[in-house]
């Protein structure tokens, strides 16, 4: 989705048609944005991109690259003026992920999916690789991470959805002193809580789509938002939801710890919940 959307607003009919295939399954694309040191700032970019003749050379590092260990092409961004955390001056390149010049570490991260790190190191493209204009490609990484968050707001909703529903089920079956768990005032109090709190969630993210072609401030606005509760309501979901379970939430073999651990990662993907707060009241200022 992060690399498919850059290709969809920038890539030319050529570059286009590999997002066709890879619509269709026939290829994996990534998004390799992210560098060791630049956090969530969308605008940090050290990487660098040169001109050598007629094509380009570029230098630098990638971190956590989802898919990015088994991509057959990656949308990589990179540094053609400005400074570090300039918004101008980053240019996007599209890479084949056999490029001499580009090497990767993959590894599995804790909710069971696949990152890797990236290292650029004189790698030549030709300039039908540039995706867009030269320069001003933030507009289109911010739309691109947009989308991005909000599916993975979407996705931490669905999350808490399922482990609420299995968490009201073991209440309902499971018995202590002759009744069930779900009879004690006490649990019931903390999935009413549940419930109040996924549904803020539920109607933030609502709300975020329905602004994903508005106006800029409005659009950004929004998914901070979602982002921010996603990540926040979802970790207390996982918390609750385990403790309620008791001990059997923690076995391997229940799913409602990998649920847990999807949710907690999702936090830290594209801003966490501390970061998007900060970024919705920063927006919030400009606007006013």
């Amino acid at each position: 989705l992060l690399a498919g959307t850059a290709l969809a607003l920038a890539g030319g009919e050529r570059q286009r048609n590999i997002l066709t295939a890879a619509i269709a399954g026939e290829t994996l694309i990534a998004f390799a944005h992210g560098e060791p040191d630049s956090r969530y700032d969308m605008a940090r970019v050290t990487a660098s991109a040169r001109r050598d003749g007629g094509n380009w050379v570029l230098n630098g590092r990638k971190a956590v690259v989802f898919n990015g260990d088994a991509a057959d092409w990656l949308v990589v961004s990179a540094r053609t003026a400005g400074n570090p955390d300039d918004e101008d001056g980053i240019s996007l390149f599209l890479v084949n992920g056999n490029t001499d010049g580009l090497t990767r570490r993959g590894y599995p991260t804790i909710d069971g999916l696949h990152a890797a790190e990236i290292i650029l190191q004189d790698l030549q493209v030709g300039a039908e690789a540039v995706l867009g204009k030269i320069g001003a490609a933030y507009p289109t990484i911010e739309r691109a991470v947009g989308a991005g968050v909000l599916a993975l707001s979407a996705e931490a909703l669905g999350a808490m959805e399922v482990a609420k529903e299995m968490t009201l089920d073991y209440l309902q079956t499971r018995t202590q002193f002759g009744k069930p768990l779900g009879a004690f005032q006490a649990l019931q109090h903390r999935m009413a809580d549940i419930l109040m709190e996924v549904e803020q969630v539920r109607s933030s993210v609502i709300s975020a789509a329905s602004r994903m072609d508005g106006p800029e401030k409005d659009r950004e606005w929004a998914l901070s938002a979602a982002k921010h509760l996603a990540g926040k309501i979802g970790r207390l979901a996982a918390e609750e939801t385990i403790q309620l379970h008791g001990g059997i939430g923690m076995t391997w073999e229940y799913p409602l710890g990998h649920y847990a651990k999807r949710l907690v990662m999702i936090d830290h993907m594209l801003g966490d919940a501390d970061h998007h707060l900060e970024r919705a009241m920063h927006l919030s200022r400009r606007a006013a």
